[in-house]
């Protein structure tokens, strides 16, 4: 053959149409620069795969606390809805969710400054989310291993969480504690005739707790409401479970609980999701906004995928379908294991800002 083959030549040489002006250009940080967390951070936008999604997510966030701190009108300051009091503090209200092995996790000590320094305005999360705030302030979790045989541990008396260990003694000194306070609610709910919501049980638990390291010692200090739709499906459920033998007649009301989160989103003059992980606790947050017609902004990280049409692995575009998300909005799901991403992602936005006030009020 003496010449080259057209076809081949056409087909490696095709030629590319323009790419659009104003299309970003990917490139990462120089490190020629030196070590600046804050501005390789920043680079992630460009950097291209899931170091997008983190950087656009950051992004996201940030145009959320913007609209935040913008004044409310006057006359938008309180809201009165029946016989619950809303009183909306922010032109963006922020729902934050999280599951119950991020508490488990050292990433506790990350949610807990956020509800410390009121930059959330309520809190979905699981039974394990409220109960292992809880254990902690009685007893630790200790590193592990993955790897660790089940058999062995069970034997020992320690459970796994993933590479954590909570020795089962940490729950018999939970349950020492929790069921003088479930005692205590039976009898308000006869004498006084309390109603009791899964938020108000949790309530009554952080201001009981006397611990400034709790979640929801700040969370009941500060009157941010927690919802736990699945408040029984963990050790809390256990102690309740064995709590109706002792001393039955406790009532959980979780649709007043429903109702006082839809209105919240409702009465929202905007609204921002960041939701870490998926089940109970993004379909919860994503429902409620679904009563305004979408939330305004969203930022989503989980490891879980679509194809299996599970909610919690459904991309930000389907939520859009359901109305859950506005049809304008920009929101983002980053791809990945919440304790690599969520203290970067958070030190990025919530707390750069929360000490820049600080900084900015000092001088």
């Amino acid at each position: 053959m003496s010449s080259e083959p057209d076809i081949a030549k056409e087909a490696v040489l095709k030629r590319s149409e323009n790419i659009p002006d104003g299309t970003s250009i990917v490139h990462g940080y120089d490190w020629n620069q030196g070590v600046d967390y804050s501005k390789l951070l920043q680079s992630y936008v460009h950097t291209g795969f899931q170091a997008t999604n983190l950087g656009l997510a950051i992004g996201e966030i940030n145009k959320m606390l913007d609209c935040r701190e913008e004044q409310l009108k006057s006359d938008e300051e309180d809201i009165h809805e029946s016989d619950e009091f809303i009183k909306r503090k922010h032109s963006c209200t922020i729902f934050l969710g999280f599951t119950s092995n991020l508490v488990s996790s050292g990433l506790r000590e990350t949610l807990r400054f956020l509800i410390e320094h009121q930059m959330v305005d309520c809190v979905v999360t699981t039974a394990g989310g409220v109960e292992e705030d809880f254990i902690k302030c009685l007893a630790p979790t200790y590193m592990g291993s993955f790897e660790l045989s089940g058999r062995d541990l069970r034997e020992r008396g320690i459970n796994r969480i993933g590479n954590l260990l909570v020795p089962n003694d940490n729950y018999c000194k939970f349950e020492d504690w929790v069921m003088p306070l479930l005692n205590e609610m039976v009898e308000e709910q006869k004498t006084k005739g309390i109603v009791w919501s899964p938020s108000r049980i949790i309530c009554r638990l952080g201001e009981r707790i006397n611990d400034t390291s709790s979640i929801y010692h700040w969370a009941a200090k500060h009157k941010i409401p927690v919802f736990c739709p699945a408040l029984t499906d963990g050790s809390l459920g256990d102690m309740m479970y064995f709590h109706s033998f002792r001393h039955p007649g406790l009532v959980v009301d979780i649709l007043s609980d429903l109702r006082r989160l839809n209105t919240m989103a409702v009465k929202a003059k905007k609204s921002g999701m960041v939701i870490i992980g998926g089940g109970v606790i993004k379909h919860h947050i994503c429902n409620a906004n679904l009563m305004r017609n979408g939330a305004d902004f969203s930022v989503f990280v989980n490891t879980a995928s679509e194809f299996d049409g599970s909610d919690s692995g459904a991309r930000p575009d389907e939520a859009i379908s359901w109305g859950k998300i506005r049809k304008d909005a920009t929101p983002v799901k980053v791809y990945a294991e919440a304790s690599l991403v969520v203290p970067l992602i958070v030190g990025e936005t919530f707390v750069k800002r929360h000490f820049s006030k600080i900084k900015k009020s000092e001088n």
